[in-house]
C-alpha cells in the first residue's frame, strides 16, 4: 500500500514559523529574494517587520542572521539549499557554527526536487557538509507532521540547526499525535530480515518499498533518522543486531551523509554487514521527480528490487528471504 500524499514541508514552513513568531517576539526570518517559492512570504505577510528581504547576497545573509542572534533575536534562513549551505559556508563556519550562534538554517528545495531548477540547484552532499561541521545540529523531516515539529522544536533549541525541506509535497508518513525528539530514531516498520535506515522525505517511499518486499516475503524493519547529528547510535546498533544486515537509503550522496554516518557508528559499535543505496558520488541531472527516483535507484519499486539483490547475495540463511516471491 502507498502512503498518501501530504502538505509541502514549504507552506508547512511558512505557517509555522509565523504561528512560531506570534508567540515569540525574538523570531526574525531572512530571505535570500525566494519568499514566493519558500513560503517564507507566509511570514511576511503575518509579521512584515520581521520580515528582512536580503537579496540575492547569501553571504551577507547569514553573516546579518549572526549578528542578530548576538544580539539575542532567533533568526531563520529562507532560500534554497544551493544558497544556504554552499554559497556562504565560510560565514556559517566563521559567524555561526565557531561561536555557536542561535541561527535556523531552514533550507528549501533540498534533493532531487527543485522543480527542474537545473542541475546547479540540486545540492546532494548538504548532510555531509553539515554534519561534518562542529556545533551544527543537522535535521531533515519526513513529512509535513514532522517538519512542523521539528521547526518547533529548533525555535527552543540553544544553538545553530540545519533543517533540510522538500519543496513538492511529500508522502504523510506520521499521525497528528507523532512527536519528535531530537537525536531519537523511530522504528516505522518492524521485520527481520533486513534493516533498511532511512532519513528525511526518502523515509516514506522506503516504508512502500518494504510494503512490497512484505508481498515477496521479505520481513524488512524500518528505522527513521531525522536527526543525522547527534545521531541515534543505540537505535542504529539495536536494528543491526535485530536483523544483521542493514542497508541505508538516502535522497543524497552515501559519501558523508547518512550512509557514512551509519556506518561510522556501526563501525564503531557493532559491525555489521551494510549497504549504502543513494547517489553514488555523482551529480544529478534535471528532469521530473518519478525520473529522478527511477535513475537514482530511490522509488519504492528500485529500493524494493535492490533490497531483494543483496538479500538473494547474501551468505546464509537471510539468502533465501523471499524465494517464495
Amino acid at each position: 500500500m502507498t502512503l498518501p500524499m501530504g502538505r509541502a514541508m514549504r507552506e508547512v514552513f511558512g505557517e509555522t514559523v509565523a504561528e512560531l513568531a506570534g508567540r515569540d517576539p525574538r523570531i526574525v526570518m531572512l530571505d535570500g529574494d525566494l519568499g514566493t517559492s519558500t513560503r517564507g512570504q507566509i511570514f511576511e505577510q503575518a509579521h512584515p517587520e520581521r520580515y528582512f528581504q536580503m537579496g540575492i547576497a547569501e553571504q551577507n545573509m547569514l553573516g546579518a542572521a549572526a549578528g542578530m542572534a548576538s544580539v539575542g533575536l532567533i533568526p531563520f534562513i529562507s532560500t534554497f539549499v544551493a544558497f544556504a549551505v554552499v554559497r556562504p559556508l565560510d560565514q556559517i563556519r566563521v559567524l555561526i557554527a565557531q561561536p555557536h550562534l542561535n541561527v535556523k538554517i531552514t533550507a528549501g528545495y533540498s534533493g532531487l526536487f527543485t522543480g527542474r531548477a537545473g542541475k546547479t540547484h540540486i545540492v546532494v552532499d548538504d548532510m555531509s557538509i553539515m554534519r561534518a561541521m562542529p556545533n551544527m545540529v543537522t535535521v531533515a523531516p519526513a513529512d509535513d507532521t514532522e517538519t512542523a515539529q521539528v521547526l518547533r522544536w529548533a525555535a527552543g533549541h540553544d544553538g545553530p540547526v540545519y533543517v533540510r525541506l522538500v519543496r513538492d509535497p511529500t508522502q504523510h508518513l506520521f499521525d497528528a499525535d507523532h512527536v519528535f525528539l531530537p537525536s531519537t530514531g523511530v522504528v516505522v516498520r518492524d521485520g527481520s530480515d533486513v534493516t533498511l535506515i532511512s532519513t528525511g522525505a526518502q523515509t516514506p517511499r522506503v516504508v512502500d518499498a518494504a510494503d512490497l518486499l512484505a508481498a515477496r516475503g521479505i520481513r524488512a524493519q524500518v528505522l527513521h533518522l531525522a536527526t543525522i547529528k547527534p545521531i541515534d547510535v543505540d537505535a542504529i546498533v539495536r536494528a543491526a543486531e535485530r536483523t544483521g544486515l542493514v542497508i541505508t537509503v538516502e535522497e543524497h550522496t552515501v559519501i558523508g551523509g547518512l550512509g557514512g554516518a551509519v556506518a561510522e557508528t556501526l563501525g564503531e559499535h557493532r559491525p555489521t554487514r551494510l549497504h549504502r543505496l543513494g547517489l553514488q558520488d555523482v551529480f544529478a541531472e534535471s528532469a521530473s521527480n518519478d525520473d529522478l527516483l527511477d535513475i537514482y535507484g530511490l522509488s519504492a519499486a528500485r529500493v524494493a528490487d535492490q533490497v531483494t539483490e543483496v538479500l538473494r547475495s547474501a551468505p546464509g540463511p537471510r539468502a533465501s528471504a523471499g524465494t517464495q516471491a
